[in-house]
């Protein structure tokens, strides 16, 4: 292993010292707060003879997991070489895992930058320092793990009890803050055995439950409308039963039941053969031309692709967002045939298109707009490359540990699986950064042959390939209604024609 900088000041200026604080959730049942850290660490760097804070770094985040965001660009400061020492209040704070903790420290040694604890001084730079570390850590996750048996064997405990275990209170209920635990509200309880009635017996959709909701003046209890994601919230909740649910396991709850479970039943069952769980389903938009494009005149909300389903035929529309969350008395904007919309904007761009002088101003636009796309392109690039080289990296660590007979296979299998399934997505990412990276340019004095070809090609052109074009050339529509839609093309304002261009 290469040999370690020390912490000593350099002839050339001060040691540039990194200062990372965190805390698990909320400051105010932490240990040790971001403030408190942040004191103390300052107190020990003004301790240190040339010792100079250039970077601070913090996280809200569990100390189980390396993806954190501040820690995570701690690491790539580090490996541009923008300061000499990492310093932490505890060792804790960096990582409650060994394995966590040994990949930190591999990568700033790599990148020839000093750790150190302030509570725990131990120097790195030597073996023996090097092991206490590594011993601290090995104390830091048996903590978290000892911590977590204790949570999970209180919240059984609760359970078991019929307690209330914490989270979002499922519509209908409130919680007692004497008896801490789950009762009827008087306003909302009501409506839960309503919703199931619609939905069951009535045989209303999740959509139309909601309208229903919302036309007789029943809000959420955060005072929004009701949606169909709301009401299926309601339908699947296994608490208006009157049990909790913890770890497989089912008890008896405290508090009142407010349906009945052969009710509850039916309703997953109706889900199910509706196809109205989400969970099941596999969203593609990808035949929706305008989806994202078009903008709803009356509340501002994006038009998105949905579908409806006749004894014969499959109906495609644009649907405004609000409007689809929340019914007509969320937005009263109306729903649009999707094909027909889709024909008449490629009718219109063609049109537009024809004029010859409009083609070679949206062709120099889109020319202007490539040096920045051009940069956006090699910035993706380097990161996706920084995070190919990191992963291979990992992979052989991994490896190497794997031959040299300190891990096992079972206790790295399931890793480096998820690893080497990263670093194939990350190389066709590459790969497909680097094709588009190559991709002829085109040239204003090309646009002759581009028009005489457009028309060609739309009409063999594959739903893919169209929306690819409608996000080249489209800059936006807004939608009043049916019998205007407002299309605005890429150079429009050169004519006005195409600036108020109407497809309807």
């Amino acid at each position: 292993m290469r040999n370690r900088m020390k912490a000593t000041k350099p002839s050339n200026g001060p040691i540039r010292i990194a200062v990372y604080t965190r805390i698990s959730t909320d400051e105010e049942h932490q240990p040790y707060s971001l403030e408190a850290q942040a004191e103390r660490l300052a107190a020990y760097v003004r301790s240190q003879e040339g010792w100079e804070v250039v970077r601070r770094f913090t996280d809200q985040m569990s100390g189980s997991t390396l993806e954190r965001p501040q820690l995570q660009r701690a690491l790539a400061e580090a490996r541009l070489g923008r300061f000499d020492l990492l310093l932490v209040y505890r060792v804790d704070r960096l990582s409650r895992s060994v394995r966590g903790l040994a990949q930190i420290l591999e990568e700033l040694d790599q990148a020839n930058v000093v750790f150190r604890s302030a509570t725990e001084p131990f120097d790195t730079g030597s073996p023996a320092g090097r092991m206490m570390v590594q011993m601290l850590g090995v104390f830091a996750e048996f903590e978290r793990a000892t911590i977590i048996d204790r949570v999970i064997a209180g919240m059984e405990r609760k359970a078991a009890r019929g307690g209330w275990l914490g989270g979002t209170i499922p519509f209908g209920y409130r919680r007692n803050p004497e008896t801490d635990t789950l009762e009827p509200h008087e306003t909302e309880a009501p409506l839960v055995p309503a919703i199931f009635d619609l939905y069951v017996n009535r045989r209303l959709g999740c959509r139309a439950v909601a309208n229903w909701l919302n036309e007789h003046g029943h809000r959420t209890r955060e005072g929004r409308l009701w949606s169909h994601m709301t009401t299926m919230t309601v339908l699947r909740n296994e608490a208006y039963l009157g049990r909790v649910n913890f770890r497989d396991k089912v008890y008896a709850g405290t508090h009142p039941p407010l349906i009945e479970e052969s009710t509850l039943q039916a309703a997953q069952a109706l889900m199910n053969e509706r196809g109205e769980n989400y969970s099941r389903r596999r969203s593609n938009a990808s035949d929706y031309l305008l989806g994202g494009l078009l903008t709803c005149a009356h509340c501002g909300s994006k038009f998105i692709g949905t579908a409806a389903r006749g004894n014969r035929y499959h109906y495609r529309y644009y649907t405004c967002h609000r409007r689809n969350r929340y019914g007509p008395e969320g937005c009263p904007s109306e729903r649009l045939p999707a094909d027909e919309l889709d024909q008449a904007v490629l009718k219109a761009m063609l049109a537009a298109y024809s004029d010859s002088e409009l083609v070679q101003a949206a062709l120099a636009e889109a020319q202007g707009r490539m040096p920045a796309a051009e940069a956006q392109l090699k910035e993706q690039l380097a990161a996706v490359e920084a995070d190919i080289r990191k992963t291979e990296e990992a992979l052989e660590r991994y490896f190497l540990a794997f031959e040299a007979g300190t891990m096992d296979e079972h206790a790295c299998a399931s890793r480096v699986k998820a690893q080497s399934q990263r670093l194939a997505s990350l190389t066709a990412h590459r790969g497909d950064l680097v094709a588009h990276a190559t991709r002829q340019t085109v040239r204003p004095d090309d646009q002759h042959p581009y028009r005489r070809a457009l028309a060609s090609w739309v009409d063999q052109a594959d739903a893919s390939e169209l929306k690819m074009l409608a996000r080249a050339v489209i800059a936006g529509a807004t939608v009043d209604g049916r019998g205007s839609i407002q299309v605005k093309l890429y150079a429009a304002s050169q004519n006005e024609e195409a600036n108020g261009l109407r497809a309807a």
